[in-house]
């Protein structure tokens, strides 16, 4: 049975744990609302970026000749490459393990089907647990890049441009990027996303352009009068590698938020956790000592009477 000294020393170090995981609970909360904020801000920046794209696209021949292959991709499969996103700490539950255990399983699906995988790893987490079984398909790490204030678009853009490079190269046909979504405080979804062949997202506006564009046909037999100037392969050219980096740096703010989120759920629950373990060891500190006061009184009355 463990000694007095031994809960006090017990309930001092668990209280001095609910002290370190109250304030990293604090210090998450205070960068989820920075981070969220820089995500809500690159936002409307991103949707125009996506309503140019579909706008563009909406009255362009894909089978052209000239058509850029960030949109129609390289005509080819076998390739793939997987822009893997976690974190370069731990103690935020299971967010880089709901990352690595979906980056497994896109990585089993496309052997399955007889794809070749490469990796790109950003975050320090990620890189550690796909080295143990797949370090062969790592072809880079990125350390730092989330980093810990805030993302910025300078460290995402080192990313975009490696992904870049290596598609002219042609060293894959697909690329697409694993990542945690962020959805609220409590949820953050485990989310792939792909980057090359681009696909562009039919926004309301892009669909409401589409009709009218349909319905001039119908009514007129001519196109859709919209021009454009420059040219719409000039255009593609120039916004579809930038649109790359700006749908990286979108799942990289998502990540930063969703990181703090999971950080600060899981310390509230460690400080939650520590404040019953401190209530179970008081309860077992004082019967303990309330034994021991029995048996002390047992002991002196016992050897007053053998007097």
């Amino acid at each position: 049975m463990p000694s007095l000294r031994d809960y006090r020393d017990r309930i001092k170090s668990v209280k001095s744990t609910r002290k370190i995981t109250s304030a990293m609970k604090m210090v998450a909360a205070s960068k989820l609302r920075r981070t969220q904020e820089q995500a809500q801000a690159a936002q409307p920046y991103a949707h125009a970026m996506a309503g140019m794209l579909a706008r563009v696209s909406g009255n362009y021949n894909e089978n052209s000749d000239n058509a850029p292959k960030l949109l129609v991709g390289t005509g080819k499969d076998e390739k793939h490459l997987l822009v893997v996103v976690t974190a370069d700490r731990g103690l935020c539950a299971g967010f880089n393990a709901y990352i690595i255990k979906e980056t497994l399983t896109q990585i089993a699906d496309l052997e399955s089907k007889g794809k070749e995988v490469s990796l790109i790893c950003i975050g320090r987490k990620g890189f550690t647990a796909l080295s143990r079984k797949h370090e062969e398909k790592i072809v880079h790490y990125f350390d730092d890049v989330l980093g810990r204030d805030r993302v910025e678009y300078a460290k995402s853009n080192k990313v975009a441009k490696m992904v870049l490079s290596m598609f002219d190269d042609g060293e894959f046909d697909v690329c697409s990027m694993v990542y945690n979504k962020f959805m609220s405080v409590l949820v953050q979804r485990p989310s792939v996303m792909q980057l090359i062949p681009f696909e562009l997202e039919k926004t309301s506006e892009a669909e409401g352009a589409s009709q009218e564009s349909t319905r001039f046909e119908e009514e007129t037999g001519y196109f859709y009068p919209y021009s454009y100037e420059p040219s719409e392969d000039e255009i593609l050219n120039a916004l579809l590698p930038r649109n790359v980096g700006v749908q990286i740096f979108s799942g990289l703010l998502d990540s930063a938020a969703g990181e703090q989120a999971a950080r600060m759920t899981a310390m509230d629950n460690a400080t939650r956790n520590a404040g019953d373990m401190i209530n179970n060891l008081t309860l077992q500190y004082n019967r303990a000592r309330q034994a021991y006061i029995t048996k002390e009184l047992i002991e002196i009355i016992s050897g007053a009477e053998a007097l």
